[in-house]
C-alpha cells in the first residue's frame, strides 16, 4: 500500500464488551461505545493514516446474538466487496466470538479482502482492557498481510496479539478469558505491526488463501425464526437422554460432541443413558445425529465410537466443534434436504477441516 494514500477500513461495530460500559446495572452496549475506539486509536496510531469508515449493524451484547443477525452482518461485510477497502474490522463480544467467526467464514467464504473479528476482555475504559491493543494490531493485520477470508484476532495473556482462522478459533476459557485453536495452532501473530505466520503442519500456508475461493453458500434467512432448530448435546457421565422429547417439537438435526478420544456412552443395558439408544430415537423422527470430533477408523477408534457410526451416528473429524455446529446450523437454514445438508457440511468452504 503506497505511504502516501490512507488506507481505508470499514469498520462494523456490534456491541459486545469492546463497545460497553459501565453502568448501575453492570458492564452493558452504550450507544457511542463503539465510537470511543475509533478515539483511543487516533491518539496512537502514530504514522499510520487510516480512512475509517464505519456502520453498526447491530449494538448488543455478544451473548444476546440470534441466527438473523449474522445474516444481517454478512450482508454489511459482503456490501463492502468491491468497495475499495483493504479490509473490514468487526468488533464483537468475546461469548460467542468463535461461532460468529465461523459462521461469517462460511457467509464470506468469498471475501476478496481480510475482515477480522475482534473483541475486549474488559471495557475499553478499564485500564486491564486489551480491546484498544486487539483493534489496533486488526488494522497492522489488513494493512501488513492483505490476506483474503474471514479471520479473528485476540491477545492472550502473554501480550501477544494472536491471530486466528475464522473456523479455527474456540471458545474462551471461563476464568482466563483465553481463546485457543485446535492443536494449539493459531494461525500466526502481529509483531511490532508485521504478520508472522504459524508454520505448524495442520495450518494452510499464507499462499493458499489466494486460491480461487469457492462459491459462498446461499444467504441465509433474514428472519430469525425461519432458521430450523438444531440441538447440540455435550456429553456428561449420567446424562439421561430420555429428557429430549422429540414428538411435541423436534430439531432439524444434532451435534453431538464426544469425549476427547471420539467417544460417548455406547454401553449395552443402559437404556436411556447410551448414545447409541439416543441415535435410534432421532433416526426413526427423522433427525440425524452428527457426532465431532471422531476419529478416523483406520486410526485410533475405540470400540465404543464404532457402536455410534453403527447406530447411524454421522461421524466429522478434523474440526472444531463450534465450527461444525455452525455448519451444521447455517445447512439446515438453506437446504431442505438431509442428504444436501450432509454434503454442504462436508464440504470444505474455508479451512474448517484440517488435513
Amino acid at each position: 500500500m503506497s505511504a502516501n494514500r490512507p488506507i481505508k477500513i470499514l469498520a462494523l461495530f456490534t456491541g459486545g464488551t469492546i463497545g460497553s460500559r459501565r453502568g448501575a446495572r453492570g458492564i452493558d452496549v452504550d450507544a457511542a461505545g463503539s465510537y470511543f475506539l475509533l478515539e483511543q486509536y487516533a491518539q496512537i496510531a502514530g504514522t499510520r493514516e487510516i480512512d475509517f469508515e464505519t456502520a453498526q449493524p447491530c449494538n448488543l451484547l455478544s451473548e444476546n446474538l440470534v441466527p438473523g443477525d449474522w445474516t444481517m452482518l454478512a450482508k454489511a461485510v459482503r456490501a463492502a466487496y468491491g468497495g475499495g477497502y483493504a479490509g473490514v474490522i468487526v468488533t464483537h463480544g468475546s461469548d460467542t466470538l468463535s461461532f460468529s467467526a465461523a459462521m461469517l467464514a462460511y457467509l464470506c467464504s468469498d471475501a476478496p479482502i481480510p475482515v477480522v473479528l475482534t473483541a475486549a476482555n474488559y471495557p475499553l475504559e478499564d485500564p486491564r482492557s486489551n480491546g484498544l491493543a486487539n483493534f489496533s494490531a486488526s488494522v497492522d493485520f489488513i494493512a501488513e498481510a492483505g490476506l483474503p477470508g474471514v479471520f479473528a484476532l485476540f491477545g492472550n495473556d502473554l501480550g501477544e496479539s494472536v491471530v486466528y482462522l475464522g473456523t479455527r478459533i474456540t471458545q474462551a476459557l471461563p476464568f482466563t478469558d483465553q481463546f485457543d485453536a485446535p492443536y494449539g495452532a493459531p494461525f500466526g501473530r502481529m509483531r511490532s505491526g508485521r504478520f508472522e505466520p504459524n508454520p505448524h503442519p495442520v495450518n494452510p500456508a499464507a499462499a493458499e488463501l489466494f486460491r480461487p475461493a469457492l462459491p459462498a453458500p446461499p444467504a441465509p434467512p433474514a428472519n430469525d425464526e425461519a432458521w430450523p432448530p438444531v440441538l447440540y448435546v455435550k456429553p456428561y457421565p449420567g446424562l439421561d437422554y430420555r429428557v429430549y422429547d422429540f414428538d411435541s417439537r423436534r430439531p432439524r438435526a444434532v451435534l453431538h460432541d464426544t469425549y476427547h478420544s471420539g467417544t460417548a456412552n455406547a454401553r449395552d443395558g443402559a437404556e436411556g443413558r447410551t448414545l447409541v439408544s439416543f441415535i435410534s430415537y432421532c433416526r426413526a423422527r427423522g433427525v440425524d445425529v452428527y457426532l465431532v470430533p471422531m476419529r478416523s477408523p483406520e486410526g485410533d477408534m475405540y470400540a465404543s465410537s464404532s457402536h455410534l457410526t453403527e447406530a447411524g451416528g454421522i461421524a466429522l473429524g478434523h474440526i472444531s466443534s463450534e465450527a461444525a455446529l455452525m455448519k451444521l446450523l447455517l445447512g439446515c437454514a438453506i437446504y431442505e434436504d438431509a442428504r444436501e445438508v450432509e454434503q454442504f457440511v462436508r464440504t470444505p468452504l474455508f479451512f474448517e477441516y484440517m488435513v
